[in-house]
């Protein structure tokens, strides 16, 4: 049978070809084709890819991963360049994988002793980002410029373990592995202020271990407004654009909202495989803070900046099973079963169960554990409840709705997507192989006495620890590096002295 071209998309999909890779004698023996790191569905996205950069005048490409902190780092190449980056990867210090989240190595990767019981970083030598053709999309806020992301391997082709993109991807192979897929949906929270001045100006400059002052902003919303039209008008330029460059990207887009708190907007995206919609939350995210910045904004998915006292910002996590044989919500009740189906209920009770070490990926900073508070629309207790804004998870559903899912509300926009779905995939999972139960639904979530979410990062953290299930799904090693590398982070924050401690006790002692 002869070949097919590789620019006709459907042999990834199955049509009769016998490989969606042929490749010109230069272009073989590289990186990718010698590891055989990619499907016939991402060769066949790699001569898209490269079709569309012809026909749209792409000049240059950032190459990019997401790091432990949910940051995307990366190269930006020129055109000239890109063949050689689909066939052999892009090269970028390993150390990247190392820092806590202010750039301050953790590990001390001059000296001989390996990082976490993994060899491959010593000397701080290099990594290779793999690109996923499949994630290419030409930025709408950069002339010429495309962007993919990439999962990291090291030099001898062998998997990064702490590759958090790739732990996602573990974690949904187990799911297929019985016949079940994660559907999710993304509500993101953030605020927009206006930017006072975009100068750096000297006092922003920082270095590892301890950044310089944020910059400085102005409000652009007055607060109590929740989806009050007119306050939403008064930024119609930066809606338009967001807009615009949301869906050029080919987001699953939603709905762009005005939130409650001072300053704060929503996004929605449309639910989908779970993988996908953590790409999306990675590209939506860096797109709404470039777009805000040209236009004059300072856009932060940081929960409670100051002045966020009345609303801090989350990320509520939409998410049902589905068998991946018929498409069927395996969440959706029967008539007579609780608020949803028996597998339903069981994966409810394994988030209620592992809340308290999920935390550490779905608020992985000090500043998130400050929207834990009361009557705020954010939880505070590990409880869960029908169709109630105030639980932990909120359960939305009907007999026979197809919709039917749970809402995770404990998360911070900010959060690593990699690291928060997956987190949801290994609690859920827990709970349904052992059945457990999650008791009945609150109806007072601000009062019941329950168990409290962690109070801080640090909590969650030693929580994280002592829960065995982590360290089976994600494996010993991944954890044991998250936890030195959040406890760099935390450790710092408790060194610091604040302004309020020095208004506090400089006077009075």
């Amino acid at each position: 049978m002869p070949m097919r071209n590789t620019d006709e998309r459907t042999v990834a999909e199955g049509g009769g070809g016998t490989s969606a890779r042929p490749m010109l004698e230069a272009e073989r023996g590289g990186f990718i084709d010698r590891h055989d790191l990619w499907t016939e569905s991402q060769y066949a996205s790699a001569a898209q890819m490269r079709r569309v950069m012809d026909e749209v005048g792409i000049e240059m490409v950032r190459f990019c991963f997401v790091d432990q902190h949910g940051v995307i780092r990366g190269k930006t190449l020129t055109r000239a360049s890109v063949a050689a980056a689909l066939r052999s990867g892009v090269t970028a210090p390993s150390s990247l994988l190392l820092k806590d989240s202010a750039g301050k190595s953790v590990y001390a990767v001059f000296e001989s002793d390996t990082v976490s019981n993994v060899d491959g970083f010593s000397g701080a030598g290099d990594i290779v980002m793999v690109p996923d053709p499949g994630t290419f999309r030409v930025l709408p806020w950069s002339r010429r410029t495309g962007m993919v992301l990439c999962d990291v391997r090291f030099p001898n082709g062998a998997e990064v373990p702490f590759c958090t993109r790739s732990i996602l991807r573990r974690e949904v192979k187990k799911l297929a592995e019985r016949d079940l897929a994660l559907t999710v949906g993304a509500e993101l929270e953030f605020h927009v202020f206006r930017l006072a001045d975009s100068l750096l100006a000297d006092s922003r400059v920082g270095r590892p271990g301890q950044p310089g002052l944020p910059v400085a902003v102005h409000p652009t919303t007055s607060g109590s407004q929740l989806l009050h039209d007119e306050s939403l008008d008064t930024l119609d330029e930066l809606v338009q654009e967001l807009y615009s460059g949301l869906t050029l990207m080919d987001l699953p887009l939603r709905s762009i909202e005005l939130e409650f708190g001072p300053n704060q907007l929503e996004i929605t995206m449309e639910a989908g495989d779970a993988s996908a919609v953590a790409d999306a939350v990675v590209f939506a995210r860096t797109a709404i803070r470039q777009i805000c910045r040209r236009l004059g904004y300072h856009a932060t998915f940081m929960s409670r900046p100051v002045g966020a006292e009345t609303a801090s910002t989350g990320w509520h996590l939409h998410q049902s099973m589905r068998r991946l044989s018929s498409g069927e919500n395996v969440f959706v009740p029967c008539a007579g079963d609780a608020a949803l189906s028996p597998v339903g209920m069981h994966y409810l009770a394994g988030l209620l169960a592992h809340a308290a070490a999920s935390a550490s990926f779905a608020t992985p900073t000090v500043n998130g554990y400050k929207r834990y508070q009361p009557y705020s629309l954010a939880p505070d207790r590990v409880l869960w409840g029908i169709d109630n804004k105030g639980a932990m998870v909120r359960a939305v559903c009907a007999v026979g709705d197809p919709a039917s899912r749970l809402e995770n509300r404990s998360g911070e926009p900010g959060a690593n997507p990699y690291l928060y779905i997956a987190s949801q995939i290994v609690s859920g999972l827990d709970g349904i192989d052992r059945q457990l139960e999650a008791g009945p639904p609150t109806e007072n979530p601000y009062q019941d006495d329950a168990e409290r979410l962690p109070s801080t990062l640090g909590e969650a953290l030693g929580a994280l620890e002592l829960d065995p299930v982590f360290g089976e799904a994600f494996g010993d090693r991944v954890i044991e590096w998250y936890l030195k590398i959040k406890r760099s982070e935390y450790a710092r924050y408790l060194a610091h002295v604040s302004d309020w401690e020095q208004r506090e006790y400089f006077g009075m002692l």
